[in-house]
């Protein structure tokens, strides 16, 4: 065995001991997320653990240590001299304010549903099979839907969407826009929102997401504008749309190039097919970074898997990048491709005939 390098050695041991930190802490975010711990500390008031105990309905001793924790991972602030915990207004925004660009908590759902579903990807590993999206715990449909709707209210209408050559100017006059892997249809509702003149379809394969999107829709006023309904990539209604929306799951299908042709098949003849994926490089070593390690490490529990499991099993991945996704597109018939921006988490991409 060869002698390891013991400076190496400690900044590696050094770097899992904040790692450790970080996934022990994850669990406790969520916690406080659930129980609406974080929800109660919102205004910034500083409390006692007993004060915030009391105002929740939970019992104290057990919000004393999750106070502590996530004191000592700066999630929550500490005031030494009065020994009260508040959150700061950035910490807010991150952990209380739903609505908040940069809230995050849903982001641990979905990495909790990788703990969860550990056993059946171990057992994917072993016998090459996939795992559905479906076969997966619920808490990651809420996760994910959580995770991107902050990314999708800040860039959607504002950028994505004007980034499309004359869209923007479409759905201002009224068109007919087929949001496709649309899940608990957060991307659907905003752009119904923004365009009160035009129509929307939402189309999932999983059923109890299409449930939860009805829900959400008439929750938001729009469900009169708005038809959700179960179908997958290769199957839904082809009725002309001026405008095919795939938000983050082209990889996750098992036959991408299958579904770019129905949704060729399924436009307007000036209609755009408008992908949004995570963000990636073409080659591997520029991937190796903190963006790079969250998509694969998804990648490998969620995405990659679900593409395994269905047919042809193309398992292009998280991480497919834009020559790959290019292909996918001119595979499928297109000759049109364009990327039209991008944001550090993803890339959007202008597809026409």
């Amino acid at each position: 065995m060869r002698e390891p390098d013991m400076q190496k050695l400690d900044a590696l041991v050094g770097r899992l001991v904040g790692d450790l930190g970080a996934a022990v802490t994850g669990v406790l975010v969520t916690l406080g997320d659930h129980l609406g711990l974080f929800r109660a500390m919102a205004d910034g008031t500083p409390m006692t653990s007993a004060e915030l105990a009391d105002k929740v309905g939970v019992k104290e001793r057990y919000v004393r240590e999750w106070l502590s924790a996530q004191a000592a991972a700066e999630y929550v602030s500490y005031d030494d001299q009065t020994e009260r915990f508040y959150l700061t207004p950035e910490q807010a925004m991150v952990f209380a304010e739903e609505n908040s660009p940069a809230f995050f908590t849903g982001a641990f759902e979905v990495v909790q549903s990788m703990w969860l579903d550990e056993p059946k990807i171990a057992n994917a590993f072993k016998t090459g099979s996939g795992l559905g999206w479906h076969e997966h715990s619920a808490c990651l449909f809420r996760g994910t839907e959580r995770f991107f709707r902050p990314g999708y209210n800040s860039h959607l209408v504002a950028e994505w969407i004007p980034a499309l050559k004359g869209m923007h100017e479409k759905l201002q006059a009224g068109a007919a826009v087929a949001d496709v892997g649309c899940g608990h249809g957060a991307s659907t509702i905003l752009m119904a929102q923004a365009y009160p003149n035009s129509t929307f379809f939402g189309f999932d394969y999983h059923l109890p997401s299409i449930e939860r999107a009805k829900a959400a829709a008439k929750e938001a006023g729009v469900d009169g504008r708005i038809t959700f309904e179960q179908a997958t990539a290769k199957d839904f209604p082809a009725a002309g749309y001026d405008l095919v929306a795939m938000f983050d799951c082209l990889h996750d299908m098992g036959d991408p190039v299958g579904a770019g042709k129905h949704v060729r098949e399924s436009l307007a003849d000036d209609g755009t097919w408008m992908i949004v994926e995570p963000f990636a490089h073409d080659c591997l070593k520029d991937n190796l970074n903190p963006v790079g390690r969250v998509y694969y490490g998804a990648s490998t529990m969620i995405c990659t898997p679900a593409s395994l499991s269905q047919e042809v099993g193309l398992g292009l991945g998280a991480q497919a990048g834009e020559m790959k996704l290019r292909k996918v597109a001119m595979d499928a018939g297109y000759s049109h491709f364009r990327k039209a921006t991008e944001t550090p988490f993803n890339m959007v991409f202008e597809v026409r005939a």
